[in-house]
């Protein structure tokens, strides 16, 4: 198939269903934003709609639409959506996040007592006891305690938002809320069309971004990505994720070269190739075996897959 036919570097490859189980996006609703039944919206019960992407989806590009009074009515049922596979998404991705608020060794008291670091710090104070054993002398006893938001790894997502990228934008945002709570990890949201506009201040809150974020226009990748690299600080610390069908409308060879850019200060790069509504990778193969030769791997993930490869640059494994 197309998709073996470059290397994926570090990931494992798959698709919605695969990973988070057909049950959410199974629900097809009755309607269409291209048959005009807006009226439909506002007899949906919030408590009694299952929730799917679709459903999601499909509301949110009606919603895009609407006055402020009628939007306002048809919140509560996006925030049921979003908070229930917001929860599903978050359930399955714990697993893969586990253990990344690893403590770190201090000398200020008040965390817990790091038994092997503080034997290590301390084996030049040793004392004979009067029946011949060694012991060693704690003088500088090490504690455990969290790491400072300033040795926090930085994850940069960088989200398409072009035309028919509906569902990808969705999961990017669901995905941004569950890795904006991993506490050794800080992230930004950039999307980008033909311009880039940064909601990190919304990751936590994926409703509110949905709702911002307009779905259409061009491709300029090469932009978010400049702009990813204003917000660098520490490289070796700093993941950059781009979401995108890799249809770039900008010559090719800026796009390299900010690849190229970032691949040289020793961040870590990563491509997700944009997925349909089935599930289904839906991306130009030429530009991204252009782009894995440049220096970022390209892959069809799922959300569950994404966190996997961040847990593992986290952990500082290389698969």
């Amino acid at each position: 198939s197309e998709l073996d036919s470059f290397p994926f570097v570090g990931c494992v490859c798959s698709v919605f269903e695969a990973e988070l189980g057909a049950d959410v996006r199974e629900e097809q609703p009755a309607w269409s934003p291209e048959a005009g039944r807006t009226d439909v919206l506002a007899q949906l019960d919030p408590a009694a709609v299952r929730p799917s992407v679709e459903l999601l989806s499909s509301v949110l590009s009606l919603a895009g639409g609407l006055p402020e009074a009628r939007l306002a009515r048809l919140r509560p049922l996006v925030r049921r959506l979003v908070d229930e596979l917001a929860k599903e998404l978050a359930t399955r991705l714990r697993p893969a996040l586990s253990g990344l608020a690893t403590p770190r060794p201090t000398r200020r008291p008040g965390g817990k007592l790091d038994l092997a670091r503080t034997l290590r710090a301390n084996l030049a104070h040793t004392r004979r006891r009067a029946d011949g054993t060694v012991v060693v002398v704690p003088e500088r006893p090490v504690f455990s305690t969290r790491a400072n938001r300033e040795a926090d790894w930085r994850l940069i997502l960088v989200v398409d938002v072009s035309g028919s990228m509906e569902a990808s934008v969705i999961w990017s945002a669901l995905t941004a809320a569950v890795l904006g709570g991993v506490p050794t990890l800080s992230t930004h949201f950039l999307a980008f069309s033909t311009q880039v506009v940064d909601f990190t201040d919304r990751v936590d809150d994926p409703l509110s971004l949905l709702l911002e974020v307009r779905v259409g226009g061009g491709t300029h990748i090469a932009a978010g990505l400049a702009h990813a690299r204003t917000l660098i600080t520490v490289p070796s610390r700093t993941l950059v994720v781009v979401v995108s069908d890799f249809e770039e409308g900008a010559p090719i060879g800026g796009l390299l070269g900010e690849v190229r850019a970032l691949a040289a200060s020793g961040a870590h790069l990563m491509g997700c190739a944009a997925l349909d509504d089935a599930g289904t990778p839906r991306y130009s193969v030429p530009v991204a075996r252009q782009l894995v030769a440049a220096g970022m791997p390209v892959a069809a993930l799922s959300p569950l897959a994404l966190a996997r490869w961040v847990g593992d640059r986290l952990r500082g494994e290389s698969r």
